[in-house]
């Protein structure tokens, strides 16, 4: 019998092509500036709350302890300026998790239809449709907004801001969008986990009054509390919008035993309701991000979108993987633009997620 037929065979984790990079950085002090994961401690009340919630004897909610809906309703009113109802929000183990599972629950491969997101973007949105078995088509916001076809689509992924180029849609895009996909009947999720990393544009959600009106049908907002929080290993996510797919969403999970661990979700509603360390953090990664920008633009990168977000997407016009290898030259790991899509072939992304003392390092090689 030959097992080896049996599994999904994905291509390789791409990440995994630094491999040779990064020993080579290594041999020069490395400054991992790669993967966005964040490198700052959890804030103490949420560690507080964890523990406080360790007596988890019983099975959680999938849908989440009606305390843990309300705050989590009340963070989208007084954060996002969006009205949501705690039955129209649903927390997930992690963002990344609904990404590569949403076209599978929402049943597309049975409806026959594809999945759609940006052509430069967080390789997840590729996978989901790979792993449900359904097309992936690259479509951007401002295709959409200027009336390209929606036909033989069902989900349409947006970013903003943008993972890798930092880049955000403006309400007036965003609105265009919501238009086109309800003439359409096409479903709209809208990964915003870096919304409240603003540097230099505010980033509206897709459920915003002035995009989607009083009316989520059809419309799906996503949130992380990874990078606000720096709760990334607590898996801490929700998704929020229509009603009607958030229960058909719930449903399907319970089949499935999708659910956040109930510590876990203890922990959310402290981190919902305590803004302070928020802004503690959002003011850590803005000093980083002051140092190490114009540090890469003295050593010859440009620069481009990157007005929020984790990361600088920068340029020397040359083939990325030239670029990432004189950065390990001088002990820095970065990311390769060509695993977010073709159009960043000549990129590298840079992530502020290293500590103060590895972004001080970084700057100081680079104007060296």
């Amino acid at each position: 019998m030959n097992f080896a037929q049996y599994g999904r065979h994905l291509e390789a984790y791409p990440w995994d092509k630094l491999a040779p990079l990064k020993a080579r950085a290594e041999e020069r002090g490395l400054c991992d500036l790669s993967i966005g994961t964040p490198v700052d401690p959890t804030p103490q009340v949420v560690q507080d709350a964890l523990s406080a919630g360790a007596d988890a004897h019983g099975y959680p909610t999938t849908a989440g302890t009606p305390q843990l809906r309300e705050a989590i309703a009340g963070w989208y009113s007084r954060s996002r300026g969006v009205s949501v109802a705690p039955d129209a929000i649903l927390p997930t183990v992690g963002s990344k998790e609904l990404v590569a599972w949403l076209p599978t629950l929402l049943g597309l491969k049975e409806l026959g239809l594809a999945v759609a997101g940006p052509s430069l973007a967080y390789p997840t949105y590729r996978m989901g449709a790979t792993i449900a078995g359904v097309e992936f088509r690259q479509l951007d916001a401002h295709e959409i907004a200027e009336g390209a076809s929606l036909e033989g689509i069902g989900l349409v992924w947006l970013n903003s801001p943008a993972n890798p180029t930092g880049r955000v849609l403006d309400a007036q895009t965003l609105r265009k969008v919501v238009e086109a996909t309800r003439k359409a009947g096409v479903v709209v999720a809208s990964d915003e986990c870096y919304a409240l990393l603003n540097w230099e544009a505010q980033a509206p959600s897709l459920l915003d009054p002035a995009v989607a009106g009083d009316d989520h049908s059809g419309l799906l907002s996503v949130y992380s509390l990874s990078k606000q929080s720096n709760l990334a290993g607590y898996r801490a996510a929700f998704v929020a919008g229509d009603q009607s797919l958030i229960a058909d969403l719930i449903n399907t999970r319970k089949h499935a035993g999708m659910i956040v661990p109930g510590p876990v979700q203890t922990a959310m509603i402290a981190a919902l309701q305590d803004s302070e360390h928020v802004v503690a953090q959002k003011e850590t990664y803005r000093a980083r991000r002051d140092l190490l920008k114009p540090a890469l633009e003295a050593w010859g990168m440009t620069i481009d979108h990157s007005e929020a977000g984790l990361y600088l997407w920068c340029t020397r016009g040359d083939d990325c993987w030239d670029t990432l290898s004189d950065l390990a030259d001088l002990g820095i790991l970065a990311g390769p633009g060509i695993i977010y899509g073709e159009d960043g072939a000549q990129y590298v992304r840079v992530a502020l997620t290293g500590s103060d003392d590895t972004i001080r390092a970084a700057a100081e090689r680079l104007r060296r």
